[in-house]
């Protein structure tokens, strides 16, 4: 039997329906609201308001569970390649053995950027901000590939999809390679996509490069836990502006500026300023754990908690081992991961942190392994959009194969009423 919620307003009594999701979360549906009241709801942030139903993935920050496509993601890390979670994430269900290798085959056919994209590149002052360069990149990728992609079309979009797969790896490791004065180094088909962009980080003319297999492995992994994330600020973003019909470039290309905030993917940027200021003060983590528990004192300790998660973040559990093999692996010895280190251990084992479920999430994580691997702070978030890449390709793609409305959030006026034009001249 079918839920019905009751609003009462001057009297008037309304009845709403209540839809239940798969996994028994219920949502008030509102959309006939102001047609029977003529009033609306009002929700800053839209924290309890469901913009969208969803098959792409489950996330419940009470109990700490992360699901793609209904597999968790404990199982899709240890298991499942980058580009099998891709495929997984877009297209609905995992490939098969011969899916897989197709799939990687077609994105491989879309590598090469046009060389008139270094022009564009080459306009930025070696100082731009990764990101900033990266958003525009993908927006001139629109102008290479004018023609609208008919969403009706399977083989066109499936065309599309591989389009952007393969481009954006390629503008992504440019902007990097911009920042360094390096030249622009190409897709190598004879390897795999990870291990290509580390090839397209770091290989330099003078000599041969040589990815080691654990950062590969511990890169798949990251990918993978950055692949979606539900309606996020940025994937909110590609569906809205996606709403209007823009093309998947323009609605990825706004999705990576909303990425850029540091309240969104520049999460683990702030992490790594954050042990940087310690480190320029002396270094005594006590200090800045004292300083983090005083609530007159302006200071945050950055990568611990989640704005969702109100237990453990998921996605930590896992790539904390991949941190602890990358730095293994490396013999890395630099003070700011020893102040990482100290501070994560501290944060764990300190009742005032276990009481408010401030524990390490996957940013400080993240930006531990990007550290190490000598990626700049400023590219961090630009690795967050390349593992969240196929998540915005599947929010896209859903949405508009949903023919989903165009996105148009109402608002409560407050400014001055009606007032009589009185010149000032």
């Amino acid at each position: 039997m079918s839920k019905i919620a009751t609003l009462e307003v001057d009297g008037q009594k309304i009845e709403l329906p209540v839809i239940t999701g798969s996994e028994n979360e219920s949502a008030i549906d509102i959309n006939k609201l102001r047609d029977l009241t003529g009033i609306i709801t009002i929700d800053p942030g839209y924290k309890n308001s469901g913009s969208c139903k969803s098959e792409i993935t489950f996330l419940d920050g009470e109990l700490g569970i992360l699901r793609y496509r209904g597999y968790s993601i404990e199982d899709l890390a240890e298991k499942a390649s980058f580009l099998e979670v891709s495929y997984l994430l877009i297209f609905g269900e995992l490939p098969t053995a011969q899916q897989l290798e197709q799939f990687e085959t077609d994105i491989k056919k879309h590598t090469l950027v046009n060389e008139e994209m270094k022009n564009i590149i080459d306009g930025f002052p070696k100082t731009a901000h990764p990101m900033g360069v990266l958003s525009a990149l993908t927006s001139a990728l629109t102008a290479f590939n004018p023609k609208a992609v008919n969403v009706d079309n399977e083989k066109e979009m499936y065309e599309a999809i591989c389009k952007t797969m393969g481009k954006f790896l390629v503008i992504a490791t440019w902007t990097y390679r911009k920042s360094m004065g390096y030249p622009l180094n190409y897709y190598d088909n004879t390897k795999g996509y990870v291990e290509n962009f580390m090839h397209l980080m770091f290989q330099l003319p003078t000599g041969p490069y040589k990815a080691n297999p654990i950062i590969v492995d511990a890169l798949d992994k990251l990918f993978i836990l950055h692949a979606d994330h539900e309606q996020n600020c940025s994937t909110s973003t590609v569906r809205m502006v996606g709403s209007s019909h823009a093309g998947l470039f323009a609605s990825i290309s706004a999705g990576v500026s909303a990425l850029w905030g540091p309240l969104h993917g520049g999460a683990n940027q702030a992490v790594l300023e954050m042990l940087e200021e310690i480190n320029k003060d002396g270094g005594d983590t006590e200090k800045f754990l004292a300083k983090a528990k005083d609530k007159n004192d302006p200071f945050r300790l950055m990568g611990f908690g989640h704005r969702v998660y109100k237990n453990f973040d998921p996605r930590a559990r896992i790539i904390k081992k991949a941190a602890k093999e990358v730095l293994e692996t490396l013999g890395v010895e630099d003070p700011i991961l020893e102040i990482a280190k100290k501070l994560e251990a501290a944060a764990l084992e300190d009742e005032y942190f276990k009481s408010r479920n401030l524990y390490p999430n996957v940013d400080f994580y993240s930006g531990i392994i990007y550290r190490a691997l000598g990626i700049p702070t400023d590219m961090f978030t630009v690795m967050f959009a390349i593992g969240r890449l196929p998540g915005w390709i599947a929010q896209w793609k859903e949405m508009r194969e949903n023919k989903e409305p165009i996105g148009r959030p109402r608002q409560i006026y407050t400014g001055h009423p009606l007032r009589e034009f009185k010149s000032n001249k």
